[in-house]
């Protein structure tokens, strides 16, 4: 036997080390308050430390522009003359586009753009009183910057759920940033390159996270500054984000990707393995965490973990995120309490594999997107489902939402009150302003109902 076929032997998984137990049955009954967000722990992602790194380059990209970011391109060993794409490269980065990976996007596509369609809201209009009306105007947003990874694998299909939302929404200026890739000649990637002409976004920069970040929200010669910046990103990218937070408007900080999956003994193992799988190959600091019952479906499930991962080709960073802290298998008394357990975690992805999935699904109070039932993987939702995986992660999704066609448009009130409306709430106003000591806002109103306001005839 080879020392080539050693190796990737000594490397295979072996059950029972690839991914840990937390055992939370009979915890209850004897008594213990369990904290469920604590027990089921997420990686380390310490942004404030990562802030202090990127503060020194966002400064200078703010104040030298253009020759900053060229020279953190060359700093990185990629050479690049100009930042902005040229109109060729993106059309012939289409024109090279695989027909099969074209017609997948082209889909993909059209779903996302029926389900954004769908969430355009009706602008509200109501009156409040005779004569009184508030209505609420949705205005996209003028300009937005969009960032797209390239590290670990060119993530395509995020400038489709960056841009389709962006558009529908009605944002009349997008730019996407990416970072250069050596080997395509300090270019982004080509895929993505071809993913932006195929949605008609010709403003592409070559230019990674931090970089990208401070150019949306600085501006520089040849990149006019954004009013909103969205898009996923490495830890820096995340801290640059929160440096420019109240500069511009951010979607979110999205940290490491992650799945829950609730599941019963009526779960298929192999699927779920793979679903767990599927998640832990975007990198090392992925989350994948299976909730249950069930000790015969987590035994189950092991073994097929063992052996599909075996097939994959990112063996090590699989294992190595399958075997972090951040990744577990949690046995509970039951589906009620494995219910408040990934409500408490708050998945970025939660697939329900339950009996009457649907109805568990329903009582889910946090998560970014719930995938319910045994055909319909997070997989499908990364690409052509019509949902939006750009999601919150860390716990956010008890407070936040994915990224959506209402993340590009900000809701504004208008007040149309007539002379008769506005005098029938002079006291209302009168009495509040007195009681919160602010008698001019009382005046304000009282003013329009004496016989000479500005002292004239």
């Amino acid at each position: 036997m080879s020392a080539a076929h050693d190796a990737v032997r000594d490397r295979r998984p072996r059950l029972g080390d690839v991914i840990r137990r937390i055992d939370l049955r009979g915890r209850r009954a004897r008594g213990e308050a369990l904290d469920y967000r604590s027990l089921v722990p997420r990686a380390e992602f310490d942004v404030d430390a990562a802030i202090e790194v990127v503060r020194p380059i966002m400064d200078d990209v703010r104040h030298r522009g253009t020759e900053a970011l060229l020279e953190i391109a060359s700093r990185d060993g990629v050479e690049v003359t100009d930042l902005r794409v040229p109109p060729e490269r993106l059309e012939r980065a289409l024109a090279e586009l695989d027909p099969a990976v074209r017609a997948a996007f082209e889909e993909s596509i059209r779903r996302l753009r029926v389900v954004s369609e769908a969430e355009l809201e009706k602008e509200p209009s109501v009156e409040v009183v005779p004569g009184g009306r508030v209505a609420q105007r949705l205005i996209p947003y003028q300009r937005v910057g969009l960032y797209i990874p390239g590290g670990l694998a060119p993530l395509a299909s995020t400038v489709a759920m960056n841009v389709v939302p962006a558009q529908v929404a009605g944002v009349g200026s997008i730019a996407v940033a990416s970072p250069a890739q050596r080997e395509f000649g300090g270019l982004p990637h080509p895929t993505i390159l071809a993913v932006c002409a195929l949605l008609g976004v010709d403003e592409v920069y070559t230019v990674g996270g931090v970089g990208a970040v401070a150019m949306f929200a600085y501006g520089t010669e040849t990149c006019p500054r954004v009013d909103f910046v969205a898009g996923p990103g490495r830890i820096t990218t995340v801290a640059a984000k929160r440096l420019v937070k109240g500069v511009v408007g951010i979607d979110s900080e999205a940290g490491p990707t992650e799945i829950a999956i609730l599941a019963d003994d009526s779960a298929n193992p192999a699927f779920v393995a793979a679903d767990l799988i599927s998640q832990a190959e975007h990198d090392t600091m992925a989350a994948s965490v299976l909730v249950t019952p069930s000790e015969t479906l987590a035994t189950r499930v092991l073994h097929e973990i063992e052996a599909q991962v075996r097939a994959t080709k990112h063996v090590d960073r699989i294992t190595e995120a399958l075997g972090g802290e951040q990744s577990a298998i949690v046995l509970v008394d039951d589906l009620e309490q494995g219910l408040a357990v990934v409500d408490a975690y708050a998945a970025e992805h939660l697939e329900i594999h339950t009996v009457d999935a649907d109805r568990w699904a329903a009582r889910v109070r946090n998560a970014g997107a719930i995938f319910v039932g045994p055909w319909s993987p997070v997989s499908l939702g990364d690409y052509c489902a019509g949902s939006n995986h750009v999601l919150p992660t860390g716990g956010c999704a008890c407070h936040s939402s994915g990224l959506s066609v209402r993340s590009f448009l900000k809701a504004v009130h208008v007040v149309t009150y007539d002379e008769r409306a506005l005098r029938e709430a002079v006291p209302h106003v009168v009495a509040l302003a007195e009681a919160e000591d602010l008698p001019a806002h009382g005046a304000a109103v009282q003013v329009r109902f004496v016989d000479d306001p500005g002292g004239y005839s």
